[in-house]
């Protein structure tokens, strides 16, 4: 497990290869579908046979017409130049003598906030063992399929590199993935170059997982069937808000269009400029069944089927991200426990590719959200295959970086059509100077480090966070010269006071890259982080207090709880500020769900459980009771451009989980003080709670806590898996304590490591444990 974890990324890239990359003659235009076939023999099967595939952008593959591939191929972009290859074991699904492939290759053929578009539609395989070779070269056939098109407006966003698909199925050529269609009429392939070539230049081996597929599934709620249309629209329910690829068997004549949609392009998805992805088939005669190979999300799928067209059967395939919640936490309070689970589900549903802000209107790997997204998969999903998504982020982070040292997301991207999209947006390579900050600094870089023990991204990435960092430089004042960038943002919602925000993550950022410094070897960096440092602190204090809160000079209104959350978080705000501090933390309420994060932590880190809770509670209510299974872009409606009824934002946004991490760490208190959990601290605030159940992966296994307390006694059981040391901190120091280890004929000491007026802490070896507190 360790080891898989720890494998370097960027060292097995395929920079040559005798196979050529192939399409067909005519000329690459958006949405374009080209079907590949060939035929070969396999003379052995002692040795594995690994292909390895590549193309621009997305396939599909069939092999002696089984199909093995649902979803093969990351969107381009592990730099501006360079692009992904997939690896795919074929020697299970081969027999000796004649075998075929049948690859379809979908071509966005634009980019987007998280592809970059080559401009060329193509395949690349290359698969060969000691006795056998298969590789794309001439003697494939390839044709563009005629049935794939493009729906009539309204189109899907510019933000998106996926189009809407229109699927004429009385063009449809019937069968051609089956090792007996005929394709002698198809031409041969078209050959372009063989790698490195341009435009896709070197390939690299897929980092991560390929997709977890469920097979084609029955709703969670739907029409009895068969049934005959009456052409009202048909609702079928999904067990929650997942990423789908609809599927219907009808019976029909020809001509007749079915249209598909989720419920959220129903709600704010056909929004001007927010419009998500919808599809269109139109029918041929007879029995048909077909399945939309580009996914949609939501929490329904809505079928528009023509009056009188037989509906044999309606189903769904769920793709995602291969990961599973292997994390837990409950309580006496179910609003709290309901929370913790849409935060998890709204991960899992921003999660494939690479992390993303929302899996419907952008689909951008925007890294305010990774920031978040991260901190939530180490309590949430398991150890080894999740912690790849952010290690492949960080890298397309770096791998992007411009040569003036400057950061942007989403990436990966590129120019966005001229046609399609608003002049002052069409190229998505801004800089967001806070946002990057948070990137490379304490709950970015360091936090994947932190939590997963993967030094060597860590080491790889620090050249790239160095430069970055260099960025900002210090006035006499002691404060850092603000840095604007492309887009000066720091949240949504008003009465963000920027100038506080900036120099709190400027202050985690250096806090970070001291000790990557250390870690990497580079002392005098390490040094001259921390000189900075003293300087910001110093002049965070002398410009910015005033007597009850924190303020720049630029900043009017209302005090802004965020910039109070940052100062406590990164440690600029002393202890002795935080009493008269804490008013403005029940006032004021301006933070967006991405910011909240912060400032509940805050509330922790001050030791005010119950306020942060109630805080909680209050800000999340309306996303509580909405009957969804995610979390909400915003707290508050919005209007957006002049359009009413966008409400609050998208349904399911990676920036609002944070509650899940707080919950997690804070409430329950399980945060590791060693990397990947070896050694870990467990300091519950439970506030007003009486019960408490954790479950937290990690690399070593798993640790679960149980706390259960009435008025004077608490209980607390303990499981440390193997490898690890925990240490418990008890806040009552006059406490009696007795502590079991089960089974009971084990024994192993225990050992009190700290004693003062406000707490007690205990080391416990590996083990399960039965902690007993009686309060005097």
């Amino acid at each position: 497990m360790i080891d898989e974890l720890m494998t370097p990324t960027r060292h097995a890239w395929i920079a040559s290869s005798r196979a050529d990359w192939i399409g067909v003659t005519m000329q690459s235009h958006a949405n374009m579908w080209i079907a590949f076939r060939k035929k070969f023999k396999i003379h052995s099967l002692d040795d594995p046979l690994i292909a390895n595939i590549a193309c621009d952008s997305k396939y599909q593959l069939w092999l002696n017409g089984r199909l093995l591939v649902f979803e093969g191929q990351l969107k381009r972009g592990p730099t501006p130049q360079d692009t992904y290859v997939d690896q795919i074991e074929l020697t299970p699904h081969l027999h000796e003598g004649e075998n075929t492939l049948a690859i379809l290759v979908c071509y966005f053929g634009r980019s987007g906030f998280s592809h970059h578009d080559s401009g060329k539609a193509a395949l690349w395989l290359q698969a060969e063992n000691a006795k056998q070779t298969i590789q794309t070269d001439k003697t494939w056939r390839a044709i563009v399929h005629p049935a794939f098109g493009t729906t009539d407006p309204p189109l899907d966003n510019f933000r998106l590199s996926e189009s809407n698909i229109r699927f004429d199925a009385r063009l449809d050529l019937i069968d051609w993935q089956a090792p007996s269609f005929d394709d002698e009429h198809w031409p041969f392939a078209k050959c372009f170059g063989k790698v490195p070539c341009e435009p896709w230049h070197m390939l690299l081996p897929r980092p991560i997982p390929q997709l977890k597929d469920s097979g084609l599934l029955d709703y969670a709620q739907s029409p009895a069937m068969p049934f005959m249309s009456d052409g009202q629209m048909i609702r079928c329910k999904l067990p929650y808000n997942a990423q789908v690829t609809p599927q219907f068997r009808v019976r029909a004549l020809a001509g007749e269009c079915i249209q598909v949609h989720s419920d959220i392009y129903a709600s704010y998805g056909k929004l001007p400029r927010l419009e998500v992805l919808r599809h269109e088939y139109v029918t041929r005669d007879g029995e048909q069944d077909f399945e939309f190979p580009s996914w949609i999300n939501g929490h329904e799928i809505h079928y528009h089927i023509p009056a009188g067209i037989e509906v044999l059967d309606l189903k769904y395939r769920e793709t995602s991200y291969d990961t599973e919640v292997c994390g837990h936490f409950s309580c006496d309070d179910p609003q709290l426990n309901l929370l913790w689970e849409k935060a998890a589900r709204t991960l899992q549903v921003t999660m494939r590719d690479s992390y993303m802000d929302c899996p419907d209107r952008e689909r951008g790997q925007w890294w305010g959200d990774v920031v978040n997204e991260m901190g939530e998969a180490f309590y949430a999903l398991d150890p080894v295959r999740a912690p790849l998504l952010a290690r492949n982020g960080i890298d397309e982070l770096i791998g992007w970086q411009r040569e003036d040292g400057r950061l942007f997301s989403p990436v990966p991207t590129g120019v966005q059509d001229v046609n399609r999209v608003p002049r002052d947006e069409r190229i998505c390579d801004q800089e967001l100077p806070q946002q990057m900050l948070a990137s490379v600094g304490w709950y970015g870089f360091w936090t994947y480090y932190w939590y997963s023990g993967d030094l060597q991204v860590l080491i790889d990435a620090y050249p790239s966070v160095r430069k970055y960092v260099m960025l900002w430089e210090l006035s006499n004042s002691g404060l850092a010269t603000h840095r604007a960038g492309d887009w000066d943002w720091s949240d949504w919602g008003n009465h963000a006071d920027g100038i506080v925000i900036e120099h709190c993550w400027l202050y985690l950022a250096l806090r970070a890259a001291h000790r990557m410094a250390d870690l990497a070897g580079y002392p005098d960096d390490a040094s001259l982080y921390q000189n900075s440092m003293r300087s910001i602190k110093a002049g965070f204090a002398q410009n910015f207090w005033r007597g009850d809160h924190y303020r720049s000079a630029w900043h009017e209104g209302p005090i802004d709880d965020r910039a109070q959350a940052m100062a406590v978080v990164a440690g600029l705000a002393p202890q002795d500020h935080h009493a008269a501090m804490l008013q403005h933390f029940i006032t004021q309420q301006h933070a967006s769900p991405y910011m909240e994060k912060y400032v509940l932590e805050a509330l922790f880190i001050m030791q005010k459980p119950e306020i942060a809770l109630d805080r909680m509670l209050t800000r999340y209510a309306a996303m509580l009771a909405d009957g969804m299974t995610t979390l909400w872009e915003l707290f508050d409606p919005i209007v957006l451009d002049g359009y009413e009824g966008i409400g609050r934002g998208t349904c399911n946004h990676a920036w609002s989980g944070g509650p899940l991490t707080i919950l997690s760490q804070y409430v329950a208190g399980i945060s590791p003080t060693s990397p990947a959990f070896e050694t870990y601290l467990i300091d519950p605030q439970l506030g007003r709670l009486k019960n408490v159940h954790c479950i937290v992966p990690t690399r070593f296994g798993i640790i679960e806590l149980a706390i259960s307390r009435n008025d004077q006694d608490t209980r607390i059981d303990l499981t440390s898996p193997q490898g690890t040391h925990a240490h418990l901190r008890i806040g009552n120091p006059h406490s009696q304590v007795l502590i079991y280890q089960l089974p009971a004929e084990l024994v192993q000491e225990v050992e009190k490591i700290a004693y003062d007026s406000n707490f007690l802490e205990y080391r416990f070896p590996p083990g399960k444990w039965n902690i007993e507190l009686t309060n005097p």
